[in-house]
């Protein structure tokens, strides 16, 4: 089982070029009232990569992303990126691992509804000092990529559920974050707004980003190169038959996953029931 060595709490900035770190989680626990919600959860999430988080709805998948992202305390165990063990950071040490390190696309979207587009997406620009003059040039770019160009005077509370989401995408596509956690990102999307999610995650993870994902879309986790069943208080990783890096030692898909999948396509809101991603 692996226990990081951590000698500090905050990891060094990454060069330009260089590798990127893997996130090393070792016998995380999280209890809440009384009840353990998973325990002994030890998984290297490993640069360029997508994991799929899964699991019955209440398992506490949503926890596990907070806990991941220092956005709440795990009861027990150990988290380290680079060296650090990053659960022992506090204060400033946290704020520049949110910074620097991680990036969020929770179901909240986290904008301000009395902003514009553009100030919200400054958010991000601000925080890495970029000139005024770059940031429209970065924005324009971001919001094409979502599909979304010609809103960034529009206040966010004039857009649809959706077009919030996918600010938030863009959002996270200005941040560069090193590690990716994200929420049920396609559960309020069509298929084709999904798609574009899916495309922007693929990329971060192309790009070096580990990038992890809870989730009841079986198109999410057809795009993952493993997943993580969490099940009551176990943790089980497995590999996903027919990744997109061509993972092929187990089977994930079960008879109600491809029950399910043949049953799409009708353009209705994506998800589906946790247990048919249930191997």
């Amino acid at each position: 089982m692996v226990r990081p060595d951590a000698p500090s709490t905050t990891p060094s900035p990454a060069s330009s070029g260089s590798a990127r770190s893997s996130l090393v989680v070792a016998d995380l626990s999280k209890a809440r009232s009384g009840r353990m919600l998973w325990q002994d959860v030890t998984v290297t999430f490993d640069a360029g990569t997508t994991t799929s988080i899964v699991g019955p709805s209440g398992v506490g998948k949503s926890t596990f992303l907070h806990c991941l992202g220092l956005l709440e305390p795990s009861t027990s165990g150990s988290i380290a990126y680079e060296g650090a063990e990053l659960s022992r950071a506090r204060g400033r040490a946290r704020r520049r691992l949110h910074r620097d390190v991680f990036g969020f696309l929770f179901q909240g979207y986290g904008l301000v509804d009395g902003w514009t587009v553009a100030q919200n997406l400054d958010v991000a620009l601000t925080a890495q000092r970029v000139a005024s003059r770059e940031r429209a040039r970065r924005r324009s770019a971001a919001l094409r990529r979502i599909r979304l160009e010609g809103v960034e005077t529009t206040k966010v509370s004039r857009l649809s559920g959706g077009e919030q989401q996918r600010v938030a995408l863009a959002r996270l596509v200005l941040h560069e974050p090193r590690v990716v956690l994200a929420d049920e990102p396609t559960a309020a999307l069509d298929d084709a707004n999904a798609e574009v999610v899916l495309d922007v995650l693929r990329q971060l993870a192309d790009d070096g980003a580990v990038v992890i994902v809870a989730t009841h879309d079986v198109q999410v986790v057809a795009a993952s190169e493993r997943v993580l069943e969490l099940d009551g208080a176990t943790a089980v990783v497995r590999p996903r038959v027919g990744s997109r890096h061509g993972d092929d030692d187990e089977a994930w898909t079960t008879e109600d996953d491809r029950a399910h999948r043949c049953g799409r396509g009708d353009g209705r809101a994506r998800g589906g029931d946790a247990d048919g991603l249930r191997g």
